[in-house]
């Protein structure tokens, strides 16, 4: 059974969020600001955390940054509508997508789901791993060496990069790789993707001012290059 933290500081939107997402089979627990939430974080694993950008004391995008410190759980962003800056802000500090308030449920279930399912590995062995000169991926353990060592990404870095190294050459647009990385509708800003491409690249490049294997086609898109 998966397990999901959600985190805002409203006692009526935690308790349906709870209710709803408890029908769909989820373990489901809530905190009310940032601090309840890393007590229980401390105290319990969770495959996924739903938390709102406004927190009183520290915010969700503090929040965010001190969980990347250690973990890659995946992190689902919540926005007032209109308010661009906390959704970079959000991404930035290494959330994985963002909703804005007030949102539909049916959405948030299917982002859920649409996460979830990436972040779990299927039909993969030890051996599904790919190399090249200064990094590896290892499909199964969903793990990324880059110089000897492990390199922390989000659920969507991940994806992002496994998509374009397992189509090596292959041009994408922003708007195909909303679709096929978010997995469904996206009707957020592109800058989602390129917030990520920056972040990977400044991860798994030996200078992400001159990449060497993410690059950019000018007016087209991104592509991954041997």
């Amino acid at each position: 059974m998966d397990r999901i933290l959600i985190v805002d500081d409203e006692p009526i939107l935690l308790k349906g969020l709870k209710f709803s997402l408890s029908q769909e089979g989820y373990k489901v627990e809530t905190a009310l600001d940032a601090e309840e939430a890393l007590e229980r974080l401390e105290n319990d694993k969770f495959d996924l955390m739903v938390l709102d950008v406004m927190l009183p004391g520290m915010s969700g995008i503090e929040l965010c940054k001190k969980i990347r410190e250690t973990s890659n759980m995946p992190i689902i962003m919540l926005t007032a509508r209109g308010d661009d800056e906390s959704k970079i802000l959000g991404l930035e500090a290494g959330a994985d997508d963002y909703m804005s308030k007030p949102f539909n449920i049916l959405e948030l279930k299917a982002r859920i789901k649409a996460i979830l399912r990436r972040v779990k590995p299927k039909n993969l062995n030890n051996s599904s791993i790919i190399e090249y000169d200064r990094f590896s991926i290892n499909f199964f353990g969903r793990k990324v060496i880059f110089e000897d060592r492990e390199v922390t990404l989000t659920a969507k870095e991940f994806d992002l990069l496994l998509l374009l190294v397992l189509n090596e050459g292959t041009v994408f647009s922003r708007e195909e790789l909303l679709e096929k990385i978010w997995g469904y509708e996206y009707f957020g800003d592109v800058r989602t993707v390129d917030v990520h491409i920056r972040r990977l690249r400044e991860k798994v490049e030996a200078d992400s001012s001159h990449p060497e294997f993410i690059m950019t086609k000018w007016g087209t898109g991104y592509y991954f290059k041997q």
